[in-house]
C-alpha cells in the first residue's frame, strides 16, 4: 500500500506543454487550478478540487519572467499545504539561480541556497530537478530530492549518429561531466581553456587542450544562456581543424543575443531538451529538441511507489 493517496499533477505556467507530456506518459490527468495575477502584480492560486491526503506534484520550470515563476511555485506549495496535501513535490526541470552556488567574491549572496530555503519554508516535502549547474546545491536542501540528468537522453541521440567525433567542453569547469559524456559515447575528449587577460574582466577563450583536426566535434554544456562561451568554443575548434560542429546542452535558456549568435555560427546541429519552452522565434532550422517527459514521468511514478530512482541509471 502507498503511504499517500493518488498522484495529483499540477502544471504551472513555466512549462505547460512539458507538464502535459508528463501527464500523458504516466496517464494521470493534470488537475485544475486557477492562477491569476491582479493588476498590482500579486499572484493568486485557487484549487478546483481537494488534495487532502494526496501525493501532489507541481511541475514548474523557472522560465521568464523568472521571479513570477518562482513566486507562483511557492504560493502554489502554500496553497496545497493549507489544503492538507499528503505530500508535496516540486518538479523543477530548470532551477533558476543554480549558477549562484558559492561565495566566490566579496559581498555577494548565495542565491541558490536562499531559493532552497524558500522552497522548504513554503512547505514542500521533496524536490526534483534536472542538471543542476553545480552538484553542491543538493546539500542546500534539508528535505529529500532527486537531482537528475538528461545527459543519457542526449547520449542516446548521438549514439544513433555514429559520429567519428571528439567531445569538447567550452571550459575546464565542465570537464568532469564532459568526460562522462565522452566515456558513454566511447569518444576522445578535449577542452577549451579560458583565462583572464591582463585587467580585462571577461574571460577569453585562448587554446584547445586536445586534438580535433579532421574530426567532427560535439560541444557539450549544461545550459546555453547568451551563447558567448559557445561562440568562443566553436571558433576555437574550427581554427584547430574541426569538421562538422554539433552543440548539445540540457537547458535552452537562450537569453538575447543567443539566437542571433547561434544562427551565425557554422553549427551542423543544435541538440537540446524541453526543460524550458523555446518560443517559435528562437527555434532555429538546425535545432533538435528532445523531451525529458519520460524521464520525469518515470521518476514521479517511482517516487510515488517508493521504488529506486537510481535503477533508471543502473546505479
Amino acid at each position: 500500500m502507498m503511504a499517500y493517496g493518488d498522484i495529483k499533477l499540477f502544471a504551472g505556467t513555466g512549462c505547460p506543454k512539458l507538464a502535459q507530456r508528463i501527464a500523458d506518459y504516466i496517464q494521470v490527468p493534470l488537475s485544475d487550478w486557477d492562477i491569476m495575477q491582479f493588476p498590482n502584480e500579486n499572484l493568486f492560486v485557487r484549487l478546483q478540487g481537494s488534495v487532502r491526503g494526496q501525493d501532489v506534484y507541481i511541475i514548474q520550470s523557472h522560465d521568464r519572467p523568472v521571479h513570477r515563476s518562482i513566486m507562483e511555485m511557492l504560493i502554489a506549495v502554500d496553497c496545497l499545504k493549507r489544503d492538507s496535501a499528503g505530500r508535496i513535490t516540486v518538479v523543477v526541470p530548470y532551477m533558476a539561480y543554480s549558477q549562484s552556488d558559492k561565495k566566490d567574491q566579496p559581498r555577494i549572496p548565495i542565491t541558490s541556497r536562499l531559493l532552497a530555503n524558500m522552497i522548504e519554508v513554503a512547505g514542500a516535502d521533496r524536490w526534483i530537478t534536472i542538471d543542476l549547474h553545480s552538484g553542491q546545491i543538493q546539500g542546500f536542501y534539508n528535505i529529500p530530492g532527486d537531482s537528475l540528468t538528461a545527459f543519457h537522453i542526449l547520449v542516446d541521440y548521438f549514439k544513433q549518429k555514429k559520429l567519428d567525433a571528439v567531445i569538447v567542453t567550452p571550459d575546464l569547469g565542465f570537464a568532469k561531466r564532459g568526460r562522462n559524456f565522452a566515456a558513454d559515447l566511447g569518444l576522445p575528449l578535449a577542452f577549451v581553456e579560458k583565462r583572464r587577460i591582463g585587467n580585462e574582466t571577461g574571460r577569453k577563450a585562448l587554446t584547445l587542450i586536445g586534438s580535433v583536426a579532421g574530426k567532427d566535434v560535439i560541444i557539450v554544456d549544461d545550459l546555453v544562456d547568451t551563447a558567448g562561451s559557445i561562440e568562443q568554443a566553436v571558433k576555437v575548434v574550427k581554427e584547430n581543424g574541426a569538421n562538422d560542429v554539433y552543440i548539445t546542452f540540457t537547458h535552452p535558456v537562450l537569453s538575447d543575443p543567443a539566437t542571433d549568435r547561434l544562427s551565425r555560427l557554422p553549427i551542423k546541429e543544435i541538440v537540446t531538451t524541453d526543460t524550458l519552452p523555446i518560443p517559435e522565434y528562437k527555434r532555429l532550422p538546425n535545432m533538435t529538441v528532445l523531451t525529458v517527459a519520460e524521464l520525469l514521468g518515470e521518476v514521479i511514478l517511482r517516487s510515488h511507489e517508493g521504488r529506486s530512482v537510481g535503477e533508471l541509471f543502473n546505479e
